[in-house]
């Protein structure tokens, strides 16, 4: 009896550490991913730690509320779909997924937290569509620029229709094209009045464009550290708007522009490049954007957001940010 009670308590134990751990885990939200009624994963549901392949992809299947902790690497050729009410969580710095990526399309109340993606050929690390309620954080996502543009696609790209989506944290770098959201300039009809997307506190280091380039969106892009920015780094274009707040650029070329044309490193098919509407970008808390070139062609009337948030001063923005953004951090 005693040996059982022992086992008993054990559990009782580590299953109330985990939910410690998750309830912490859920108030640290913020931005957009708050509104609309928040984001809870997988909490209150079924909690479950895998290692394998096949696992991994039934645990974030189910068809009701689950947190899942993904403590091992896995080897993937092609994306796994994610269902709605669903967490993963990386143990450590252990979770790391090569070749391939997540899928979060048609869902909602989804949080993936703490994974290294890295190395999809072809396609996506994470892409979100048709899905709302999601909180990208404390992810590391790279590749290499050994190869050409096309080689590898987006890190985490957001379109048809997506609303209510927060992307904090994460350490995106070694890259062509990082965050696309909006996947074509003549989706108007599906995409106008959605992507309210917040980009806050994430470590942008080699990254050639697309941090994040937008259409028909609304973002709020605060406390970001670029860095190494090659070609263009936060481009709204297609009516996209923009709030940008204490974000620090470190020898970046073009921080921030809202002229349409796209340029032939976001567009290679195009090697003269390819022309959109233009969008527009209003400035609030002073940024650095050292000696790059600003390009703000309309300003708009996005000069607030419905969520409260608390910005880091911009003398403690890049140290801050190299210090916490990415796995191993929470």
């Amino acid at each position: 009896m005693a040996n059982i009670f022992s086992i008993s308590t054990m559990n009782y134990l580590c299953f109330s550490i985990l939910a410690s751990i998750l309830c912490s885990f859920v108030a640290a939200q913020d931005g957009y991913a708050t509104e609309n009624g928040g984001v809870t994963g997988g909490a209150g549901g079924t909690t479950t730690t895998v290692s394998s392949l096949a696992a991994f992809e039934t645990a974030i299947l189910q068809n009701e509320p689950t947190v899942v902790y993904l403590s091992g690497p896995l080897e993937l050729d092609d994306r796994l779909s994610v269902s709605s009410d669903t967490s993963i969580i990386g143990v450590g710095s252990k979770a790391i997924i090569t070749g391939g990526g997540l899928r979060i399309d048609d869902a909602s109340n989804v949080v993936v937290q703490n994974l290294v993606i890295n190395k999809v050929v072809g396609d996506d690390a994470i892409s979100v569509q048709e899905s709302t309620n999601v909180w990208i954080d404390h992810n590391e996502f790279y590749s290499d620029t050994d190869h050409g543009f096309d080689y590898y696609d987006g890190q985490v790209d957001i379109t048809h229709g997506c609303d209510y989506v927060t992307v904090s944290y994460n350490y995106f770098h070694d890259h062509y094209k990082c965050s696309l959201v909006g996947a074509d300039p003549d989706n108007a009809d599906e995409d106008t009045g959605k992507f309210h997307i917040t980009y806050h506190h994430n470590y942008f280091q080699n990254i050639h464009t697309r941090t994040p380039a937008a259409r028909y969106a609304h973002i709020h892009s605060y406390n970001n550290l670029f860095e190494d920015i090659v070609s263009q780094g936060i481009h709204m274009r297609s009516e996209a708007e923009a709030l940008i707040e204490a974000n620090v650029f470190v020898n970046s070329v073009e921080p921030l522009s809202t002229y349409g044309f796209v340029i032939p490193d976001d567009s290679p098919a195009d090697p003269e490049g390819d022309y959109e509407d233009d969008g527009f970008a209003n400035l609030g808390a002073d940024n650095d954007f050292g000696s790059g070139e600003i390009n703000i062609t309309q300003t708009g009337t996005f000069t607030s957001v419905p969520y409260n948030y608390t910005l880091t001063p911009l003398d403690e923005v890049q140290a801050l940010v190299q210090a916490h953004a990415g796995v191993g951090k929470i």
